[in-house]
């Protein structure tokens, strides 16, 4: 599914459209997302200002003076910025008409996406318990280190439960464990805490490069253009097994973490 740097890409690309804008109609031609769009939606949004397009882990805030509406990409899922007449394709489920004439088009094929309000958004069950954001000041190594105190469960699991930090999904899990030298499955509790302050510049470092260049082209993402993201060229170890390792050479192993592929160097993480 799409990851952080894939849900941040989306955002930055259709926030300069949206910002400052009064939202002419929401047109919705499918309810059935993973949750079903709630038939006053378009009541709530229309006519209305948005001012400002946020992000909270995997989650797209369109925030209006009214409330927030709470969007995810599911499985499948992207916004798309269309500009003069365009048709809608088969799975274009949600679209924002915009008084700049502008639409932005939710288009989610396998229909595990969301479209929700909320007049209280942080307070809403699918944000009020997520963790810190991990290109935030307040998450750092000592953070991880007192989080993970008595913890048994593989390290891997530990950073991708959205609770201790959002949005680090498997693929930048796994680059992220590489760049800090640590196995994925050695218990989160059992790390120092200077391993830590790697672990989490590692997490920053990673997004971060992600972000730049587009998210990472697997499968279904595409960004708000409709093109795929590019750091999949710049993958480290990630789907790359029985590869050299970038750094010793030797042949990358891979195993199961919490019944997700992980790809890691036994020689260079221990």
């Amino acid at each position: 599914m799409p990851e952080l740097p894939e849900v941040e890409t989306t955002r930055q690309g259709i926030a300069p459209h949206c910002e400052g804008r009064r939202i002419r109609r929401l047109l919705i031609r499918n309810p059935a997302l993973r949750w079903p769009v709630p038939a006053d939606l378009p009541a709530r949004m229309e006519g209305h200002t948005i001012h400002a397009v946020d992000r909270r882990g995997k989650y797209i805030l369109i925030r209006l003076d009214a409330g927030t509406a709470i969007v995810h990409l599911g499985m499948s899922g992207s916004m798309r910025v269309v500009t003069g007449p365009a048709p809608p394709l088969k799975h274009d489920h949600v679209e924002l008409q915009l008084d700049n004439e502008l639409i932005i088009r939710f288009n989610d094929p396998r229909r595990f996406g969301c479209w929700l309000w909320s007049d209280t958004p942080d307070q809403h069950p699918l944000l009020n318990a997520l963790g810190p954001e991990p290109l935030a000041a307040e998450f750092t190594g000592a953070l991880l280190y007192r989080l993970a105190r008595g913890r048994q469960v593989a390290v891997k699991s530990f950073i991708m439960d959205s609770r201790v930090v959002v949005g680090v999904g498997n693929i930048y899990a796994n680059e992220a464990l590489f760049k800090a030298g640590i196995h994925p499955n050695r218990k989160a509790g059992r790390i120092s805490a200077d391993r830590y302050h790697r672990l989490a510049e590692a997490i920053r470092e990673t997004l971060s490069a992600a972000i730049l260049m587009g998210g990472t082209t697997l499968r279904d993402f595409v960004n708000s253009d409709g093109k795929p993201g590019y750091f999949a060229q710049s993958l480290l170890v990630y789907g790359k097994r029985g590869q050299p390792c970038p750094a010793c050479q030797r042949p990358l192993r891979e195993v199961r973490t919490g019944q997700r592929s992980t790809v890691y160097c036994g020689h260079c993480q221990r």
